[in-house]
């Protein structure tokens, strides 16, 4: 057996790798709802999962609903997220506590079905730019800012789909209201398994309550 080393070969060289660093996570700045919306939200959409064409929309998990106040994508875990966290915080602790509710439904043209938001939205739309101002100020490249619109995501299509059927028949819905006291940090880990229609997954990495 030879002793040569395969990566010295041909003038070749290993490649090094970083030692004891973390890798980048997806992550966004969020509003979650509490159970009790999460569940009366629930019971709305039940009926739309049986309307025609229901079965080609991709729907989200009920536990994955949340109201993105900025999306941040890949984030260096030692050289960025430290930064950002400190600045989330101060976000939060500026911004008082609010009433949200859920209200209506619309679609971003055929690709997404949403059920919308009411209530203090001026405070809302506040703490989005702050967080989106979080990311920015802490070095997170970011795309190009686009107009918040709140709204809980209820389901994506791939190809393009008719969602009138779908935004008609949630527009009535008026939910409980309840006080938003969190900025949450969230990760997003995107699937693997290469399983079609696999969605991915959610977890809080961190949160701030609001006014403290």
């Amino acid at each position: 057996m030879s002793s040569r080393d395969p990566g010295r070969e041909r003038g070749r060289h290993p490649t090094p790798r970083p030692v004891g660093r973390r890798p980048a996570q997806r992550l966004f700045a969020a509003v979650l709802p509490p159970p009790s919306a999460v569940a009366e939200l629930r019971t709305a959409v039940a009926p739309l999962r049986t309307l025609p064409a229901a079965q080609d929309l991709r729907w989200t998990r009920p536990e994955d609903w949340h109201v993105t106040l900025a999306f941040y994508g890949d984030v260096p875990d030692e050289d960025v997220r430290p930064e950002l966290e400190a600045r989330l915080g101060r976000a939060a602790h500026r911004t008082e506590p609010f009433r949200l509710r859920v209200h209506g439904a619309g679609h971003f043209g055929g690709r997404a079905l949403w059920a919308g938001a009411a209530g203090g939205l001026d405070v809302l739309r506040l703490l989005a730019e702050r967080a989106d101002a979080a990311g920015r100020r802490s070095g997170v490249p970011q795309a190009e800012h686009r107009r918040f619109t709140p709204h809980l995501t209820l389901a994506r299509s791939r190809t393009g789909a008719e969602l009138r059927p779908f935004t008609e028949a949630l527009a009535g819905f008026e939910g409980q209201g309840w006080e938003a006291g969190e900025l949450s940090l969230v990760r997003s880990e995107l699937p693997h398994s290469g399983v079609p229609g696999e969605r991915p997954r959610y977890a809080v990495v961190r949160a701030w309550a609001l006014g403290r």
